[in-house]
């Protein structure tokens, strides 16, 4: 059958990406892939330990690959300043947001953000930002942010963006999601010489879909999902075919969202639709400031 695979994405020699949330997954299927082409990629992840295992499983299938690991906790801005520091101006071609969580307790960040709409959105909004001129820098950068088809059930609380006053995991998951495709429609629309795009793995088993039933210590609802992810989901290589088109695909437009063409939850990757909520400017501009004034970075490059 015809359509896209990671063998035809283009040589990526001399470029530079930086990827989200690789130690395991769809972020690792991502950055294998990229390396794979050859890019130069740095593995941000949070934990050093899995950070440090994914860094040897690439190296063992791609021993000339050029692959860095890097600190980056997306749930304190300490740390996403600190990495961006690091990375400094040097030109980066390609940022793929795609570390977060699902579903989880409620939890806060080390700023005091709910756990879900903090790692999902705010850390990620905040990266973006700090990394705004190594990425204009570079002469044709992409950011590519990983949303979910359930971003179709979220709805954005800017009375309670944080889930004070009532707080329901899986709306505070869809409300997180959401973000990222106003987040990176807006984006696109306000940085002359970058092109961001938003892209969704569909059903992809993935430790994300565990996490959360672990956390609260619901046994019964980790072993359905389990099975779920056994019986129905496709695999996780498969789920990061949409971030790598969106990443290096040379007819992938700005401001779309792709994600798996068999009703956006398995298959080779497409253009999808997204929410009506989704492209809502006046929806996008309120998240817009109030990630602003939630995190204190602002983008310097003047609306275009």
């Amino acid at each position: 059958m015809g359509g896209w695979r990671a063998a035809d994405i283009p040589d990526l020699t001399e470029r530079r990406a930086i990827v989200t949330g690789a130690n395991s997954g769809i972020g690792y299927h991502t950055a294998l892939e990229l390396a794979r082409h050859g890019a130069a990629v740095v593995l941000a992840c949070r934990s050093a330990e899995r950070g440090g295992a994914a860094l040897e499983r690439i190296r063992a299938e791609l021993p000339d690959a050029d692959v860095t690991l890097a600190a980056l906790d997306l749930a304190d801005l300490a740390s996403v300043r600190d990495f961006a520091a690091g990375h400094g101006a040097r030109p980066l071609d390609v940022l793929v947001n795609n570390a977060g969580v699902m579903a989880i307790p409620r939890r806060a960040t080390a700023d005091g953000f709910e756990m879900q709409f903090g790692t999902n959105h705010l850390g990620h909004f905040a990266l973006t930002g700090l990394l705004l001129p190594a990425l204009l820098a570079a002469p044709a950068a992409r950011v590519v942010t990983v949303t979910s088809a359930l971003a179709w059930a979220g709805r954005m609380n800017f009375d309670d963006l944080n889930g004070e006053r009532r707080y329901r995991r899986w709306q505070a998951y869809g409300q997180s999601k959401l973000a990222n495709l106003l987040f990176a429609k807006e984006l696109d629309r306000r940085i002359a010489g970058l092109t961001s795009l938003a892209a969704h793995p569909g059903y992809a088993a993935t430790n994300l879909q565990t996490a959360g039933p672990r956390m609260a210590g619901d046994r019964l609802g980790e072993r359905i999902m389990t099975m779920a992810n056994r019986l129905v989901a496709q695999s996780d290589a498969a789920g990061a075919l949409p971030s790598l088109y969106a990443a290096t695909a040379p007819d992938a437009r700005g401001g779309a969202c792709y994600g798996p063409r068999g009703f956006q939850q398995r298959g080779l990757p497409t253009r999808v639709r997204t929410p009506p909520a989704a492209g809502d400017r006046e929806t996008a501009r309120r998240l817009w400031e109030a990630s602003e004034r939630l995190t204190g970075v602002t983008y310097e490059t003047p609306a275009t």
